[in-house]
């Protein structure tokens, strides 16, 4: 069955908008691009731009619910009430917050996730509401026998049956801090997608460093220093690794990442709303690095809007060099698709508006902005989207979220008990 969806414009992001474009979609997949003369009108969207489905290179569905948490904090005390929290609560609850997670990046036009998940409960979540994903299931600590043969495959075991080309599986030794180099070896070895956070904070590299600081009172004695030069001579850098944030890299470390290809998923709400700093974007694209957007998670961004993401990327990188062409609507569209798509080594498949792609869309209304009549449709959806405006998700061809046709108000109830709970309040509001 074929399927033409039309609009003002369509952004393949591979190529030049589209005036007047159209987008036709077969057996899941995109059969043409082109004008409205060309394929017709079909599903016309007036006042709207076509755009890839947006791909969030960095989440945590799981933590969809912890909004606010420790707002206000130091990074290291931040992630210590998180922990405590997080221990209040079972599967099903984190199942609960991961199903309103993904229902919230659908919302937001996001069709493709790569999500560090500390329970798996990402992964049966995304499968049910139809979100791709690539699901990096968390290991820690020091023993890499604890963590894969035990940790690990039992996460992994839990979620098979969910698994497929939609929701595929990846492994997320958690950081240098919290994963020592004999984990990231064990992990590394399964040959999986890999992702990680990296360079966060200052606390961070204080402690990896000298053992010192913020984090000595939250976490034990290293082992031994250990810093990305680490993984390096470990063999431990390549294609398949995704750094979350980067905020703290100098020249070298940058160069040394871009040697070996690895990826960097871009999370500058989060950053600045944790007080840790801007990551120097421009450095990381003018080197060849890989990058993509990422939301993080609503525990520090705080929510899954990439609208608002975007915005951010744009803002902070003008700001911080002083130059309104540091990053260009163009150039930011792109990290929230292509350039996540590749982060995530789902370029093939994703990311672009191209024939043989997999049809993962977004149509995005700005009916009653000021950036309507249309001068530059690129800027109008970077500076002006917003989820409001989101008039349809669609994923291999299937519409996932239609603006007023998708009534998630279990999900959200079922979020605010887990929120509760998380909050140690007494009782639940609602069945």
């Amino acid at each position: 069955m074929r399927t033409v969806f039309s609009a003002d414009w369509v952004l393949p992001v591979s190529a030049p908008p589209i005036r007047n474009g159209a987008v036709a979609v077969e057996d899941g997949r995109i059969a043409a691009v082109g004008t409205q003369d060309e394929l017709g009108r079909g599903l016309d969207y007036p006042d709207s731009a076509i755009l890839p489905g947006l791909v969030n290179a960095h989440s945590h569905l799981e933590y969809a619910v912890y909004a606010g948490f420790g707002d206000g904090l130091p990074f290291a005390p931040w992630i210590a009430i998180h922990i405590e929290r997080k221990a209040r609560i079972g599967l099903p609850e984190m199942e609960a917050i991961a199903r309103l997670g993904a229902a919230e990046c659908l919302a937001s036009g996001i069709t493709t996730i790569g999500d560090c998940s500390f329970s798996g409960a990402a992964a049966t979540a995304c499968a049910e509401l139809g979100l791709k994903a690539i699901v990096y299931l968390e290991v820690f600590g020091f023993s890499s026998t604890e963590q894969l043969q035990t940790r690990f495959e039992a996460n992994r075991d839990r979620i098979a049956h969910v698994l497929s080309d939609r929701v595929r599986l990846g492994i997320s030794p958690h950081s240098l801090y919290s994963a020592s180099p004999e984990v990231w070896e064990a992990a590394n070895e399964l040959g999986l997608p890999m992702a990680s956070h990296l360079a966060e904070s200052e606390a961070e590299r204080e402690w990896l460093a000298h053992g010192t600081g913020p984090f000595a009172e939250h976490l034990p004695p290293a082992r031994e220093p250990a810093s990305v030069w680490t993984l390096a001579d470990r063999g431990l850098l390549s294609q398949r690794l995704t750094f979350a944030h980067c905020v703290y890299v100098d020249d070298e470390e940058i160069e040394l990442l871009a040697r070996h290809g690895v990826s960097v998923a871009h999370c500058p709400r989060s950053n600045a709303l944790l007080g840790c700093g801007i990551a120097p974007l421009r450095r990381l694209l003018d080197a060849g690095l890989t990058v993509g957007l990422g939301t993080d998670s609503p525990a520090s961004a705080p929510s899954f809007d990439m609208f608002e993401e975007l915005r951010a990327a744009v803002f902070f990188a003008r700001a911080r060099e002083r130059h309104p062409e540091a990053l260009t609507a163009t150039e930011a569209l792109e990290l929230a698709t292509l350039g996540s798509a590749r982060a995530l080594g789902l370029a093939d498949e994703v990311g672009s508006l191209e024939p043989g792609k997999r049809a993962d869309l977004v149509v995005l209304s700005l009916e009653g902005s000021p950036f309507v009549p249309w001068e530059d449709p690129a800027a109008a959806v970077v500076l002006g989207g917003s989820p409001a405006g989101v008039a349809a998700t669609v994923v291999d061809g299937e519409v996932r979220y239609e603006r007023g046709a998708f009534d998630w108000h279990e999900l959200r109830q079922k979020g605010t008990n887990a929120r509760d709970r998380l909050l140690g309040l007494a009782g639940n509001r609602g069945a």
